[in-house]
Order: C-alpha cells, then sequence, then structure tokens
C-alpha cells in the first residue's frame, strides 16, 4: 500500500504494469475490484488475459507440492499455465502441458514438487545439536506479513507440529463440547518407551507499518482453533536494520537498537492472553520456560523483548539442552527481514 496504492483497484493497476501489447497474461481468480481493472487495462492493450485454475492435487501422480499450503495450488496451476504457453509459443512442446495418457508431463510434475523457496512454510532443525535423533530445537520458517497470509501460515504450522512431532505429548482444547472449551486433552503417543511434549514457541518482530493489532490477533486464534497454544512469544529488532544499499550497508550496533517497537509487540500480546481464553491453556506447560530469563530485556507471564536474535537463539538452544524431553517448535514470522536473520544464524 505504501507504493501501489490504498484499494485493491489502485493495486492491481499498478501490478498490470507487466503487461505487454498483444502478449498473453495469466492471473488466478480475483476480486471483482481488482479483475475489473485488470481486465480493463489488458483489453486496452490487446492482451489475451486468462484465469488459471488451481492444480488438480491428482495430476502428481501420488507426489505432493514441493511448497507447502493449500494456496500453493493456485500458484502451481498458475505455473504450469505460464510454462505450457511459453514453451508453445518458442516451439519447445506440442498443442498440451499433457501427455498421450492425460497426465501431467513428467518435467513438469518434477519442477512442481521440487520446488522450493526459503523462508516460506520452511522447517530447520537447529544443527547445533550433536545428537540429530534428539532435534530439540525445531524453526518453522514463514514471512508472513498480511493479515491473510498470517491465517495461512497460523494454519500452515498448526499442522505441520503434529507431523513433524510423531511422539508427543499435546494440550488441546475438547473439539466437540462447547461447555468443556477449557479443559485440556492430554494426546500422548509413545514409541520405544519414549515421550516427548511439544512446546510451540513464537518469534516475532515486523515493520512499523504494519499493525500487529491485526496480525497477532489473527495468528494466535487461527492456532488456537487448530488446538495449538504458544508457551510463550518472543520479540526481538531484526539483524539486517540497513541504513545504505550497497556495499555501504551497515547494520546498527546493539547499543543503537531502540526496543518501543518490540515493547510494543509485548503488550500487545500480553493484552491478548489475559483476554483470550488460550491464555488458561499456557499455564498448563509453561513451567519449562519460567526460569533464566536474565538474559531478556523485559520478561512477561506470556512474552518476552530481547535486545538482540544472537541472544534469543543462545536462549533457545539453553532452554532445549536443559530440557531434553521437550521437543522446542518455534513459529519465526511477521518479517522476511527476521525469517533471513534467523536462517543466516542456524544455518552456520
Amino acid at each position: 500500500m505504501e507504493i501501489l496504492g490504498n484499494t485493491l483497484g489502485e493495486i492491481a493497476g499498478e501490478k498490470a504494469g507487466i503487461f505487454k501489447d498483444r502478449v498473453p497474461a495469466f492471473t488466478v481468480t480475483q476480486p471483482e475490484e481488482a479483475m475489473h481493472v485488470l481486465e480493463e487495462k489488458a483489453s486496452k492493450l490487446n492482451v489475451p488475459l486468462q484465469v488459471a485454475r488451481p492444480l488438480d492435487a491428482k495430476l502428481l501422480n501420488g507426489l505432493t507440492l514441493g511448497l507447502e499450503g493449500e494456496h500453493q495450488f493456485l500458484n502451481a496451476g498458475l505455473a504450469v499455465a505460464l510454462c505450457s504457453t511459453w514453451l508453445k509459443r518458442t516451439g519447445h512442446v506440442g498443442d498440451t502441458h499433457f501427455d498421450q495418457t492425460g497426465a501431467l508431463r513428467e518435467q513438469f510434475v518434477k519442477g512442481l514438487t521440487n520446488a522450493s523457496l526459503q523462508g516460506r512454510a520452511q522447517i530447520v532443525t537447529d544443527r547445533h545439536f550433536k545428537s540429530e535423533q534428539l532435534n530439540e530445537l525445531v524453526f518453522f520458517l514463514d514471512g508472513a506479513h498480511s493479515l491473510e497470509s498470517m491465517e495461512v501460515c497460523a494454519r500452515w504450522f498448526s499442522l505441520a507440529i503434529k507431523e513433524n512431532n510423531p511422539n508427543q505429548t499435546l494440550f488441546r482444547q475438547q473439539p466437540n463440547n462447547p461447555k468443556s472449551s477449557h479443559e485440556v486433552v492430554k494426546m500422548q503417543h509413545v514409541e520405544r518407551g519414549f515421550q516427548r511434549k511439544s512446546a510451540p514457541i513464537l518469534l516475532f518482530n515486523c515493520l512499523t507499518v504494519r499493525d500487529p493489532q491485526l496480525l497477532l490477533p489473527r495468528l494466535m486464534e487461527t492456532c488456537a482453533d487448530h488446538g495449538v497454544y504458544f508457551k510463550k512469544a518472543l520479540f526481538v529488532p531484526s539483524l539486517s536494520v540497513y541504513n545504505k544499499v550497497g556495499s555501504q550497508a551497515s547494520t546498527l550496533s546493539d547499543s543503537q537498537v531502540d526496543l518501543s517497537w518490540q515493547f510494543n509487540l509485548q503488550g500487545v500480546w500480553e493484552n491478548l492472553m489475559q483476554s483470550n481464553k488460550a491464555g488458561k491453556i499456557t499455564d498448563i506447560v509453561s513451567e519449562e520456560l519460567k526460569d533464566d530469563m536474565e538474559m531478556s530485556a523485559s520478561n512477561c507471564e506470556h512474552s518476552a523483548v530481547f535486545s538482540s536474535l544472537p541472544m534469543v537463539i543462545k536462549w533457545l538452544r539453553d532452554r532445549a539442552q536443559q530440557n531434553q524431553s521437550v521437543r522446542f517448535q518455534v513459529l519465526v514470522t511477521g518479517s522476511l527481514h527476521l525469517v533471513g536473520d534467523v536462517l543466516k544464524l542456524v544455518k552456520k
């Protein structure tokens, strides 16, 4: 909105700037206001604008998309339509991206199932620990920073932590009884005599142009709808705050870091926890995180502010090392800057 406009129509008009005279263009289903502008711009340039359909999962021959999330079937359908048209126009393939049996061509399936995009629905196990069998600390990274993408991110995380944690003790609400919505159901999956609790933690930052009063409630509510409750929320400034672009770029030193925005984020979260029913769930499973908060700049019941990202990573590693019966599952979201910084530190 800062750059492209304040309405869907204005933004769509800027996006349509990519249209070229008589060159085919593709989009996916859009809100009416945006689609009207796209069609109008296409008409003026004689652009054959086509709306790509979502990819049918059956065309993947039992495989899964390389990118997580239901919305990726929209993107996959768009990719297939775009690539197929380009290949036909350049004489590489025949009239269709399907083979003679009606199946999607092997090259398309391979591309869609092998596609990867760092920082979007990405799962990274911390390699700091020598014993890979324990995997005590796992980062779930998604650079969501809008209301819609935050909901998608929360839904992905809620499902992913259960798939990623075969031996666990989960705490969640009773699904079919509204009268017992605060009751806790203890789900145990024991294998080879070992039992591990799941400890979802939020690591969050967003730019000051974003509205945490919208983003954080949507994140919390979507996770709660899937029976996932954060044991602690950690707020920290990103490392990659550049004053200049290019070779003159520099990061702020610790002494220059202003934590007022992080304190604001913490306040929003604490207010949500106090007014939200989910707050009653966290007390049950937060014992592992109550101690050793001296490293934080501000510690509250449900959250903490840290002055630097390396300090957060160290604190998380210390908690995981001291509580090896717990799997710490950290959702990193709110900013692609934050996600990139975490990847840089964790993958060292």
